[in-house]
């Protein structure tokens, strides 16, 4: 751990130390909701003028918006790890798909946030994705949680694919579109309706809080909607995503090799077959049914009179292109998959905290911070181990200056870092990037393209490199899947030596 970093958590380590708990002494509940593959296209975000999102609006209004949260993997498994361990990629080597950390000699005791409340005396249950794909059920799912709800699943499909073949193997993820179908036949119907059910039953038992985390599937292809949904977005009056032409040429090569070859389609082909309206109409489309499951669980809390009791916490473990820098998907170190909501709202008089309800915080926020935060405010000990730091002092003071800039890792070598000003990338091959986002919040202009930095750019990528790790973890035993090596003699994807004159565009 560097310096920087190391210096950061001593700072934070004292503040807010004692335990927050309420007058009654009854720990709080924590209702903790996932989102696969979701952006910033939300109302709280503003990343799409069009987009409706009345239930994530709802619950920004009573709690706080982190503006500027980016997670630490643009990567579904390495991502997750990270959330559920409070750990990074460089400390754990999980860096692609697979390994899950039980089948990994030197990461089988890491305590996940499920396991260390329930050592704490709390009741947990999980529903559908929060731990990637199947990790953590089979025969030592108990270890997990107490209660285990229905996987993430797609739910109903059509026949056959609706676009047609795709590129990089004709994926049957990469889909999207209506069809005939009803709302209650998605996988993500069924995680909300177990929630709900299971938020009514815990309303009768006051022996133990608990800790509840649902993860939905939605927006993560395939998009399929039903037609209310679809229709929800006109494609006459549908707003694109913001694609600059030629946005890649001020970039470097290696920028291409941490998504070298992958399923999901690059813009030409979206725009070839056209696709890019579809697709831009099914994500906003799944954006707004997911929503409605938020609705359905936030509803659930109240009806059951929990809603006072319980500390609400919503996340997207990365963003997601839709045809942004040349590509659609996630796996690049840009705002489009790094930035993701986090909404955290601490009902009034829970906790001995003044949480601020209703406001945005701009300071840089990590989805790692999640675990010392929680156990925070609820007063339980925050493990000596974990890397992130406690949003506590933000939540109180949405203005509370935060030390530390937020870290983005896609395989070894490949960094972004970002402040409240500045997004500064480095490669394996040591290329770089910046941004200003003050005056290029979408990143178009690669500051270090031509080489020229005044000094206060200059100033600024010493600062922020100087919290890039001092050591990262080689590749965890069991890695594979959207793996990235830089080798003595080049850059290996999957293995296979990188040709420049193969790329995918």
């Amino acid at each position: 751990m560097h310096r920087a970093i190391r210096l950061a958590l001593i700072l934070f380590a004292g503040v807010f130390a004692s335990a927050i708990t309420r007058a009654d002494d009854r720990p709080p509940n924590v209702l903790m909701i996932a989102i696969d593959d979701l952006n910033d296209w939300v109302e709280p975000l503003g990343g799409h003028p069009q987009v409706k999102t009345p239930a994530m609006a709802r619950l920004a209004a009573r709690g706080v918006t982190f503006t500027n949260a980016h997670c630490q993997a643009p990567l579904c498994n390495p991502s997750r790890t990270s959330i559920m361990t409070g750990r990074r990629p460089t400390s754990t080597g999980v860096y692609g798909l697979a390994p899950w950390i039980r089948n990994v000699d030197d990461l089988q005791d890491l305590v996940t946030m499920p396991q260390h409340f329930a050592s704490n005396g709390y009741k947990t249950l999980i529903g559908g994705k929060i731990h990637h794909g199947g990790n953590g059920r089979g025969k030592n799912a108990a270890k997990e949680a107490d209660v285990w709800g229905p996987p993430a699943k797609v739910g109903a499909r059509p026949k056959q694919k609706l676009i047609g073949p795709t590129p990089g193997g004709n994926n049957p993820l990469m889909d999207w579109g209506t069809f005939p179908h009803r709302d209650e036949d998605k996988g993500d119907w069924e995680v909300a309706s177990w929630a709900t059910e299971q938020l009514e039953q815990l309303a009768g038992q006051t022996d133990k809080p608990f800790f509840l985390a649902v993860g939905f599937f939605l927006p993560h292809v395939p998009c399929y909607v039903t037609q209310q949904w679809y229709d929800m977005y006109p494609e006459e009056s549908l707003v694109g995503p913001p694609i600059l032409q030629g946005d890649r040429d001020d970039t470097p090569e290696s920028s291409w090799y941490i998504h070298w070859y992958l399923p999901e389609p690059r813009t030409s082909w979206l725009e070839e077959n056209n696709q890019l309206k579809n697709l831009t109409r099914s994500y906003l489309a799944s954006i707004s049914f997911v929503d409605s499951q938020v609705g359905r669980i936030l509803d659930a809390l109240e009806s059951n009179g929990l809603a006072d009791s319980t500390i609400v916490v919503l996340w997207s473990d990365h963003g997601y292109h839709l045809g942004e820098k040349a590509i659609s998907g996630k796996n690049s170190l840009w705002r489009h998959s790094t930035r993701v909501p986090l909404i955290i709202s601490v009902p009034e008089g829970l906790t001995e905290l003044e949480c601020s309800s209703g406001k945005k915080c701009s300071q840089p926020a990590e989805l790692l911070d999640l675990y010392p935060t929680l156990a925070e405010l609820v007063g339980i000990p925050v493990p000596s181990n974990q890397e992130g730091l406690s949003l506590v002092p933000q939540l109180v003071d949405t203005q509370a200056t935060r030390q530390r800039p937020a870290i983005c890792t896609h395989n070894a070598g490949n960094h972004s870092v970002c402040d409240t000003r500045w997004r500064y990338i480095v490669y394996a091959d040591g290329e770089q990037e910046l941004y200003d986002v003050s005056i290029d919040p979408l990143e178009h202009n690669n500051l270090i393209d031509d080489g020229v930095l005044t000094d206060e750019q200059k100033a600024a990528v010493k600062r922020l490199s100087s919290f890039l790790p001092d050591d990262e973890a080689p590749l965890a035993p069991g890695s594979a899947h959207r793996i990235l090596e830089k080798r003595g003699d080049g850059f290996y994807w999957q293995e296979k030596k990188i040709v420049p004159q193969d790329a995918m565009k």
